[in-house]
Protein backbone atom coordinates (compact mmCIF):
# COMPACT_ATOMS: atom_id res chain seq x y z
CA UNK A 1 0.00 0.00 0.00
CA UNK A 2 1.14 3.78 -0.63
CA UNK A 3 0.30 6.35 1.10
CA UNK A 4 0.93 9.60 -0.61
CA UNK A 5 3.59 7.67 -2.57
CA UNK A 6 5.33 6.02 0.98
CA UNK A 7 4.68 1.96 0.78
CA UNK A 8 3.71 1.28 3.69
CA UNK A 9 2.44 -1.69 5.98
CA UNK A 10 -0.16 -2.44 8.63
CA UNK A 11 1.51 -3.79 11.40
CA UNK A 12 5.59 -4.15 11.89
CA UNK A 13 7.56 -5.14 14.63
CA UNK A 14 9.06 -1.56 15.95
CA UNK A 15 12.56 -1.19 14.54
CA UNK A 16 13.64 0.79 17.49
CA UNK A 17 13.12 -1.71 20.28
CA UNK A 18 12.52 -5.17 18.42
CA UNK A 19 9.52 -6.30 20.61
CA UNK A 20 7.11 -3.84 20.20
CA UNK A 21 4.20 -4.30 17.61
CA UNK A 22 3.32 -1.10 15.56
CA UNK A 23 -0.30 -0.30 13.87
CA UNK A 24 -2.19 1.35 12.22
CA UNK A 25 -4.79 2.14 15.03
CA UNK A 26 -8.07 2.18 11.95
CA UNK A 27 -10.64 3.68 14.16
CA UNK A 28 -9.00 6.92 14.09
CA UNK A 29 -9.03 6.80 10.29
CA UNK A 30 -9.77 8.64 7.92
CA UNK A 31 -9.04 11.79 9.90
CA UNK A 32 -5.61 10.54 11.18
CA UNK A 33 -2.59 8.60 10.49
CA UNK A 34 -2.32 6.79 14.15
CA UNK A 35 0.45 4.21 14.57
CA UNK A 36 -0.03 2.25 18.21
CA UNK A 37 2.46 0.33 19.53
CA UNK A 38 1.11 -2.95 21.01
CA UNK A 39 3.38 -4.14 24.19
CA UNK A 40 1.00 -6.81 25.78
CA UNK A 41 -1.45 -9.88 24.70
CA UNK A 42 -3.99 -7.81 26.38
CA UNK A 43 -3.41 -4.28 23.93
CA UNK A 44 -3.55 -7.16 21.21
CA UNK A 45 -6.78 -8.25 22.14
CA UNK A 46 -8.31 -4.98 22.97
CA UNK A 47 -6.98 -3.90 19.03
CA UNK A 48 -8.28 -7.38 17.62
CA UNK A 49 -11.48 -6.56 19.33
CA UNK A 50 -12.15 -3.12 19.30
CA UNK A 51 -11.10 -2.98 15.53
CA UNK A 52 -8.01 -0.90 15.82
CA UNK A 53 -7.04 -4.26 13.22
CA UNK A 54 -9.12 -5.60 11.32
CA UNK A 55 -9.97 -8.09 8.34
CA UNK A 56 -9.72 -11.22 8.39
CA UNK A 57 -6.14 -11.54 7.11
CA UNK A 58 -4.31 -8.79 9.48
CA UNK A 59 -6.33 -10.20 12.21
CA UNK A 60 -4.55 -13.43 12.16
CA UNK A 61 -1.31 -12.06 11.77
CA UNK A 62 -1.80 -9.85 14.64
CA UNK A 63 -3.12 -12.46 17.19
CA UNK A 64 0.15 -14.29 16.15
CA UNK A 65 1.83 -11.48 17.20
CA UNK A 66 -0.44 -11.21 20.69
CA UNK A 67 1.23 -14.53 21.20
CA UNK A 68 4.21 -13.24 20.88
CA UNK A 69 3.84 -10.49 23.51
CA UNK A 70 2.29 -13.06 25.72
CA UNK A 71 5.76 -15.46 25.80
CA UNK A 72 7.72 -12.48 26.72
CA UNK A 73 5.34 -12.09 30.25
CA UNK A 74 5.73 -15.69 30.64
CA UNK A 75 6.60 -18.50 28.19
CA UNK A 76 5.21 -21.34 30.22
CA UNK A 77 2.99 -23.61 28.56
CA UNK A 78 -0.27 -23.18 30.79
CA UNK A 79 0.22 -19.10 29.92
CA UNK A 80 0.72 -19.85 26.27
CA UNK A 81 -2.48 -21.66 26.10
CA UNK A 82 -4.39 -19.20 28.29
CA UNK A 83 -3.03 -15.83 25.94
CA UNK A 84 -3.91 -18.18 22.86
CA UNK A 85 -7.76 -19.05 24.03
CA UNK A 86 -8.01 -15.21 25.19
CA UNK A 87 -7.23 -14.39 21.46
CA UNK A 88 -9.11 -16.36 19.60
CA UNK A 89 -12.07 -15.49 21.65
CA UNK A 90 -12.01 -11.92 20.43
CA UNK A 91 -13.64 -12.49 16.89
CA UNK A 92 -15.86 -15.41 15.91
CA UNK A 93 -16.15 -15.27 12.16
CA UNK A 94 -12.80 -14.77 10.78
CA UNK A 95 -11.52 -18.17 10.63
CA UNK A 96 -7.45 -16.82 9.93
CA UNK A 97 -7.81 -15.70 13.73
CA UNK A 98 -7.78 -19.70 14.05
CA UNK A 99 -5.26 -20.90 11.86
CA UNK A 100 -2.66 -18.47 12.89
CA UNK A 101 -3.19 -19.29 16.49
CA UNK A 102 -3.39 -22.84 15.45
CA UNK A 103 -0.15 -22.52 13.38
CA UNK A 104 1.77 -20.59 16.10
CA UNK A 105 1.23 -23.18 19.07
CA UNK A 106 1.81 -25.89 16.46
CA UNK A 107 5.44 -24.52 16.16
CA UNK A 108 5.57 -23.36 20.10
CA UNK A 109 4.02 -26.63 21.56
CA UNK A 110 7.28 -28.45 20.64
CA UNK A 111 9.65 -25.40 21.76
CA UNK A 112 11.84 -25.25 24.69
CA UNK A 113 10.37 -22.36 26.75
CA UNK A 114 13.64 -20.39 27.18
CA UNK A 115 13.26 -20.50 23.04
CA UNK A 116 10.00 -19.44 22.75
CA UNK A 117 9.94 -16.10 22.52
CA UNK A 118 12.68 -15.71 19.71
CA UNK A 119 10.78 -18.71 17.89
CA UNK A 120 7.29 -17.17 18.30
CA UNK A 121 8.38 -13.97 16.77
CA UNK A 122 10.09 -15.31 13.93
CA UNK A 123 6.96 -17.75 13.13
CA UNK A 124 4.90 -14.42 13.35
CA UNK A 125 7.15 -12.78 11.24
CA UNK A 126 7.00 -15.83 8.31
CA UNK A 127 2.79 -15.37 8.53
CA UNK A 128 3.10 -11.49 7.74
CA UNK A 129 5.53 -12.18 5.38
CA UNK A 130 3.29 -15.03 3.77
CA UNK A 131 0.37 -12.49 3.74
CA UNK A 132 1.74 -10.15 1.93
CA UNK A 133 2.95 -12.85 -0.85
CA UNK A 134 -0.34 -14.47 -0.98
CA UNK A 135 -2.16 -11.12 -1.44
CA UNK A 136 0.45 -10.14 -4.42
CA UNK A 137 -0.49 -13.07 -6.33
CA UNK A 138 -3.72 -12.82 -5.67
CA UNK A 139 -3.71 -9.21 -7.20
CA UNK A 140 -1.67 -10.59 -10.24
CA UNK A 141 -4.58 -13.46 -11.18
CA UNK A 142 -7.15 -10.87 -10.33
CA UNK A 143 -5.52 -8.00 -12.82
CA UNK A 144 -6.69 -10.19 -15.69
CA UNK A 145 -9.73 -10.04 -14.89
CA UNK A 146 -10.01 -6.36 -15.31
CA UNK A 147 -7.73 -6.41 -18.23
CA UNK A 148 -10.55 -8.58 -19.79
CA UNK A 149 -13.25 -6.11 -19.19
CA UNK A 150 -11.28 -3.28 -20.45
CA UNK A 151 -10.86 -4.58 -23.37
CA UNK A 152 -14.32 -6.00 -23.92
CA UNK A 153 -14.71 -2.38 -23.67
CA UNK A 154 -12.25 -1.50 -26.28
CA UNK A 155 -10.36 0.50 -23.37
CA UNK A 156 -12.65 1.96 -22.09
CA UNK A 157 -12.86 2.45 -18.28
CA UNK A 158 -13.42 -0.13 -16.24
CA UNK A 159 -16.39 0.49 -13.20
CA UNK A 160 -15.42 -2.14 -9.90
CA UNK A 161 -17.49 -2.40 -7.56
CA UNK A 162 -16.92 -3.29 -3.64
CA UNK A 163 -18.11 -4.08 -0.63
CA UNK A 164 -16.91 -2.94 3.05
CA UNK A 165 -12.59 -2.70 3.44
CA UNK A 166 -10.96 -5.56 1.59
CA UNK A 167 -8.23 -3.73 1.37
CA UNK A 168 -4.24 -3.18 2.03
CA UNK A 169 -5.74 -2.08 5.36
CA UNK A 170 -7.35 -5.29 5.66
CA UNK A 171 -4.06 -7.39 5.30
CA UNK A 172 -0.48 -7.17 5.60
CA UNK A 173 -0.18 -5.36 2.02
CA UNK A 174 -1.86 -5.10 -0.89
CA UNK A 175 -5.64 -6.29 0.64
CA UNK A 176 -7.53 -9.01 -0.86
CA UNK A 177 -10.29 -7.47 -3.31
CA UNK A 178 -7.99 -4.11 -3.88
CA UNK A 179 -4.97 -5.82 -4.80
CA UNK A 180 -6.53 -6.48 -8.85
CA UNK A 181 -7.19 -3.00 -8.61
CA UNK A 182 -3.59 -1.76 -7.47
CA UNK A 183 -2.23 -4.20 -9.97
CA UNK A 184 -4.37 -3.42 -13.14
CA UNK A 185 -3.93 0.55 -11.79
CA UNK A 186 -0.22 0.16 -11.91
CA UNK A 187 -0.24 -1.63 -15.38
CA UNK A 188 -2.07 2.08 -16.82
CA UNK A 189 -5.71 0.38 -17.08
CA UNK A 190 -8.23 2.96 -16.98
CA UNK A 191 -10.12 2.13 -13.90
CA UNK A 192 -12.89 3.12 -11.31
CA UNK A 193 -13.80 1.67 -7.82
CA UNK A 194 -17.67 2.44 -6.78
CA UNK A 195 -17.34 2.11 -2.77
CA UNK A 196 -20.15 1.31 -0.45
CA UNK A 197 -20.43 2.91 2.46
CA UNK A 198 -20.99 -0.18 4.14
CA UNK A 199 -22.90 0.96 7.04
CA UNK A 200 -22.63 0.38 10.39
CA UNK A 201 -19.13 0.89 10.85
CA UNK A 202 -18.49 2.53 7.37
CA UNK A 203 -15.48 1.05 6.86
CA UNK A 204 -16.14 1.51 2.79
CA UNK A 205 -16.37 5.19 2.90
CA UNK A 206 -13.60 5.67 5.84
CA UNK A 207 -10.97 2.65 5.15
CA UNK A 208 -11.65 2.02 1.42
CA UNK A 209 -11.80 5.10 0.27
CA UNK A 210 -9.33 6.42 2.15
CA UNK A 211 -6.31 3.96 1.00
CA UNK A 212 -7.42 4.37 -2.81
CA UNK A 213 -7.23 7.90 -2.69
CA UNK A 214 -3.76 7.95 -1.50
CA UNK A 215 -2.85 5.57 -3.32
CA UNK A 216 -4.00 7.48 -6.57
CA UNK A 217 -7.10 5.42 -7.87
CA UNK A 218 -10.20 6.78 -8.57
CA UNK A 219 -13.02 6.07 -7.13
CA UNK A 220 -16.59 7.22 -5.66
CA UNK A 221 -18.44 6.63 -2.88
CA UNK A 222 -21.84 5.91 -2.59
CA UNK A 223 -24.55 4.89 -0.23
CA UNK A 224 -24.86 0.62 0.07
CA UNK A 225 -28.60 0.74 -1.77
CA UNK A 226 -27.18 2.54 -4.17
CA UNK A 227 -25.42 -0.88 -5.87
CA UNK A 228 -27.98 -2.67 -7.36
CA UNK A 229 -29.33 0.89 -9.41
CA UNK A 230 -25.75 1.08 -10.34
CA UNK A 231 -25.95 -2.36 -12.57
CA UNK A 232 -29.20 -1.68 -13.45
CA UNK A 233 -27.34 1.00 -15.32
CA UNK A 234 -24.24 -0.62 -17.14
CA UNK A 235 -22.27 1.26 -14.62
CA UNK A 236 -20.76 -1.67 -12.72
CA UNK A 237 -18.64 -3.96 -15.13
CA UNK A 238 -17.43 -6.50 -12.05
CA UNK A 239 -18.00 -6.57 -8.28
CA UNK A 240 -14.71 -7.86 -5.91
CA UNK A 241 -15.51 -8.12 -2.39
CA UNK A 242 -13.28 -10.14 0.29
CA UNK A 243 -14.18 -12.78 2.82
CA UNK A 244 -13.73 -13.75 6.53
CA UNK A 245 -14.63 -16.97 5.82
CA UNK A 246 -15.22 -19.58 2.71
CA UNK A 247 -16.90 -22.73 3.14
CA UNK A 248 -15.13 -25.89 1.06
CA UNK A 249 -17.93 -25.79 -1.11
CA UNK A 250 -17.33 -22.34 -2.04
CA UNK A 251 -20.18 -20.28 0.36
CA UNK A 252 -18.47 -16.75 1.52
CA UNK A 253 -18.89 -14.89 4.67
CA UNK A 254 -18.54 -11.34 4.48
CA UNK A 255 -19.49 -8.03 5.83
CA UNK A 256 -23.45 -7.44 6.15
CA UNK A 257 -24.77 -6.62 3.02
CA UNK A 258 -22.48 -8.70 0.76
CA UNK A 259 -25.32 -10.86 0.15
CA UNK A 260 -27.67 -8.31 -0.96
CA UNK A 261 -24.47 -7.12 -3.55
CA UNK A 262 -24.42 -10.50 -4.92
CA UNK A 263 -28.29 -10.65 -5.64
CA UNK A 264 -27.97 -7.68 -7.55
CA UNK A 265 -25.57 -8.78 -9.63
CA UNK A 266 -26.65 -12.30 -9.94
CA UNK A 267 -29.83 -10.19 -11.48
CA UNK A 268 -27.96 -8.25 -13.64
CA UNK A 269 -25.24 -10.67 -15.41
CA UNK A 270 -22.52 -8.46 -13.68
CA UNK A 271 -19.53 -10.77 -12.59
CA UNK A 272 -19.00 -11.34 -8.77
CA UNK A 273 -16.03 -12.46 -7.79
CA UNK A 274 -14.38 -13.38 -3.80
CA UNK A 275 -10.99 -12.59 -3.10
CA UNK A 276 -9.33 -14.58 -0.32
CA UNK A 277 -6.08 -16.10 0.61
CA UNK A 278 -6.25 -20.36 1.30
CA UNK A 279 -6.05 -19.15 5.26
CA UNK A 280 -9.43 -17.99 4.77
CA UNK A 281 -11.12 -21.37 3.82
CA UNK A 282 -12.50 -23.11 6.74
CA UNK A 283 -12.17 -26.99 5.12
CA UNK A 284 -14.17 -27.90 7.77
CA UNK A 285 -17.51 -26.51 6.81
CA UNK A 286 -19.79 -26.93 3.88
CA UNK A 287 -23.05 -25.30 4.42
CA UNK A 288 -21.76 -21.48 4.96
CA UNK A 289 -25.08 -20.57 6.23
CA UNK A 290 -26.10 -22.42 8.72
CA UNK A 291 -22.39 -23.18 10.02
CA UNK A 292 -20.82 -19.77 10.22
CA UNK A 293 -20.77 -18.34 13.56
CA UNK A 294 -22.17 -14.31 12.89
CA UNK A 295 -21.11 -12.08 14.77
CA UNK A 296 -23.50 -9.77 16.59
CA UNK A 297 -21.55 -6.49 17.44
CA UNK A 298 -22.90 -3.47 19.63
CA UNK A 299 -26.49 -1.71 18.88
CA UNK A 300 -24.23 1.64 19.19
CA UNK A 301 -22.55 0.84 16.27
CA UNK A 302 -26.00 1.43 14.14
CA UNK A 303 -27.53 3.56 16.51
CA UNK A 304 -24.51 6.34 16.53
CA UNK A 305 -22.00 7.83 14.08
CA UNK A 306 -18.98 9.89 14.10
CA UNK A 307 -17.56 12.18 12.12
CA UNK A 308 -15.66 15.49 12.04
CA UNK A 309 -16.88 19.07 11.87
CA UNK A 310 -15.79 21.92 10.37
CA UNK A 311 -13.98 23.37 12.52
CA UNK A 312 -11.88 19.76 12.77
CA UNK A 313 -13.59 18.33 16.01
CA UNK A 314 -14.47 14.87 16.22
CA UNK A 315 -17.99 13.99 17.74
CA UNK A 316 -20.72 11.18 17.62
CA UNK A 317 -24.13 12.03 16.90
CA UNK A 318 -27.28 9.76 17.24
CA UNK A 319 -29.00 9.08 14.30
CA UNK A 320 -32.14 6.85 15.85
CA UNK A 321 -34.95 7.57 17.55
CA UNK A 322 -33.95 7.38 21.56
CA UNK A 323 -36.16 4.77 22.42
CA UNK A 324 -35.88 2.25 19.57
CA UNK A 325 -33.73 -0.78 19.61
CA UNK A 326 -30.73 -2.29 16.77
CA UNK A 327 -29.70 -5.58 16.00
CA UNK A 328 -26.38 -5.61 14.37
CA UNK A 329 -25.16 -9.08 12.65
CA UNK A 330 -21.93 -7.84 11.42
CA UNK A 331 -21.22 -10.32 8.41
CA UNK A 332 -23.67 -12.46 6.09
CA UNK A 333 -23.37 -15.64 4.09
CA UNK A 334 -23.52 -15.35 0.20
CA UNK A 335 -24.00 -18.92 -1.36
CA UNK A 336 -21.45 -20.37 -3.42
CA UNK A 337 -24.19 -20.36 -5.90
CA UNK A 338 -24.53 -16.24 -6.59
CA UNK A 339 -20.24 -16.39 -6.77
CA UNK A 340 -18.86 -16.21 -10.30
CA UNK A 341 -15.72 -17.55 -9.29
CA UNK A 342 -12.82 -16.87 -6.24
CA UNK A 343 -9.35 -15.85 -6.43
CA UNK A 344 -6.70 -17.18 -4.15
CA UNK A 345 -2.83 -17.22 -4.47
CA UNK A 346 -2.90 -20.17 -6.38
CA UNK A 347 -4.99 -19.13 -9.25
CA UNK A 348 -9.00 -18.83 -9.61
CA UNK A 349 -10.99 -21.79 -9.68
CA UNK A 350 -15.28 -21.93 -9.31
CA UNK A 351 -16.99 -21.45 -6.18
CA UNK A 352 -17.15 -25.17 -5.43
CA UNK A 353 -15.96 -27.69 -3.68
CA UNK A 354 -14.47 -29.52 -7.05
CA UNK A 355 -13.01 -26.18 -7.88
CA UNK A 356 -11.54 -25.15 -4.46
CA UNK A 357 -9.92 -28.53 -4.90
CA UNK A 358 -8.04 -27.93 -8.37
CA UNK A 359 -6.25 -25.29 -6.54
CA UNK A 360 -6.12 -27.07 -3.21
CA UNK A 361 -5.65 -31.33 -3.89
CA UNK A 362 -3.89 -31.76 -0.72
CA UNK A 363 -7.15 -31.07 0.93
CA UNK A 364 -8.99 -34.05 -0.84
Amino acid sequence: MNIDGVPFRTIQVDPDDGWRVAIIDQTALPWTVSIVHLATVEAAAHAIRHMQVRGAPLIGVTAAYGLCLALRADPASEAMEQAAAMLAATRPTAVNLRWALERMLARLRNTRSDDRVAVAYEEAARIAEEDAAQCEAIGRHGAALIEWAAAAKGGGRVNVLTHCNAGALACVDWGTATAPIYMAHARGIDLHVWVDETRPRNQGASLTAWELGRHGVAHTIVADNAGGHLMQHGAVDLAIVGADRVTRTGDAANKIGTYLKALAAHDNAVPFWVALPSTTIDWTLRDGIAGIPIEERAAAEVTHLTGRTDDGGLVQVQVTAPDSPAANPAFDVTPARLITGLITERGRCAANEAGLLTLFPEQR
